[in-house]
Formats: structure tokens, sequence, C-alpha cells
């Protein structure tokens, strides 16, 4: 989920709102191809990997996902693989990147509040465009529960916080309490630069997805469901209105 040391430049970790760029292809390895820099997200930390396209030779081929392989990330296409040394354009799927975006900072506006405003870590999530779910540590969950977060978490949105990513050497990172919201540090120790990701005034966390700028851009946020996955594991699963 975070970044270590690879090949493939992966631009969106710089630029979440790149949709385009040019690339070689550097190797290709069983369905798919290894590119010199890429804006594909290749997933982590619960959101998807992203699709799109990649044109050459005046024709475009379906990226249906981006998948880390043996420490190489690769671009698995439906159709036709460029030879190594090809240059290709890349187009990722934007409704659905942006979507994604949306709904991870949608996640951690709900982590920030739940952990601002009542304590809980965080023992699991995963997303889908518009939808996702986010377990925490919590022994009991109610409706009323649920209801009063809904209302918490569009506050945040309302308030238009900007969203600010940043780099971090590991033992600065560490340094911070609460940097990590899983209640299992999921970092391998061979990360030497940790990612974060601040909402401004509400939550800052070791990250490596995709985010919007501003809070604003997530839109309403509905709690759709809450439910027991344990004696003190809790979920709650959200939708972002389109």
């Amino acid at each position: 989920m975070l970044r270590d040391e690879v090949m493939t430049e992966i631009l969106c970790y710089e630029d979440s709102y790149l949709q385009e760029f040019d690339a070689e292809v550097t190797a290709v390895v069983g369905k798919g191809v290894v590119l010199d820099r890429t804006a594909f997200y290749p997933g982590g930390g619960g959101q998807p990997p992203d699709t799109g396209t990649l044109t050459f030779g005046g024709q475009g081929v379906t990226v249906k996902r981006i998948r880390r392989t043996d420490g190489e990330y690769v671009h698995e296409l439906d159709g036709e693989f460029p030879p190594v040394g090809t240059k290709v354009q890349g187009a990722l799927d934007w409704e659905r990147r942006y979507q994604l975006m949306r709904t991870h900072t949608a996640l951690h506006i709900l982590c920030g509040v739940v952990w601002r405003d009542y304590g809980a870590q965080v023992t699991g999530g995963n997303m889908e465009p518009l939808k996702a779910r986010m377990d925490f540590e919590f022994e009991n969950m109610t409706a009323e529960f649920a209801h009063e977060v809904e209302g918490l978490i569009n506050e945040e949105v309302e308030a238009a916080r900007d969203i600010e990513i940043g780099n971090l050497p590991r033992e600065e990172a560490f340094a911070i309490p609460d940097l990590i919201r899983t209640k299992i540090n999921l970092l391998p120790p061979q990360i030497k630069e940790i990612r974060t990701v601040d909402i401004t005034g509400l939550d800052l966390q070791a990250d490596g997805g995709t985010h919007v700028h501003n809070t604003s851009e997530v839109g309403h946020i509905r709690v759709v469901g809450h439910e027991s996955k344990g004696r003190i594991n809790k979920r709650l699963r959200i939708e972002v209105d389109a």
C-alpha cells in the first residue's frame, strides 16, 4: 500500500488527478506488460486497482487491472501485447477512478470521526466505486449510533477541509501518535518512507491510495448498514451519492 523502491514510477502517488500519460514498455510478463511509468493505481489499502486503456500503433487495448508480481507492476491487457520498447499512451477509466477517490476519502473521514469522537481503531475495510465498509473495535453498535455518525461525517464533508499528501522517513512517521489507525501495524519493515494523507484538522494517516483535494468533493455520505462481525468487531457500510 505504501511506497518502496520499484522500477516503475507510480505517477498517481504524486498526482491522483493525472488521467493520461506517456510511457514505454520495459517488459512483457505473463498476460501483461510492465511500463517505465504509470498513472494506474496498483491497488492496496482496500482500494481496487485501476482500469483503462493503453494506445500504441493506432490501436487501443483495455487494461483490465494492474497487479504486482515479483516486484514488478504488470498491466494485464485484453488484447495484443506491445513489445518491449514500444511507446504507449495510457488513459485511466477516469469516472471509475474518481469515484474510488471520493470513496477512499469518505472512509478516511469516517475513520477520523470515529477515532476523534469515540476512540475506536480500525480492524478492516474495503471499497468499490461509491460503496465501502469499515470495521471498528467496538463492543456494541446500534442504529442510533450509525445515524449519529452519518451526521458527523457529513459535517466534515461540508467543512470543505483540504487534503494534503506527504512523505516522511519511517522513524519520523512512527513518532507521530495515532498515525497508524489499524489495530495491527501492516507496514512491512522494508518500507523506509511513509506516505501520509492529511485531512486538515481531522485525520492524519499513513496511506498509499488516491484521494480528492478537498472533502467537499466527496459529496453526501450515507451510512446504509451496520452489523456485528465479532465480540469487539463491528462494521459500518457507507454509500456515496453519485
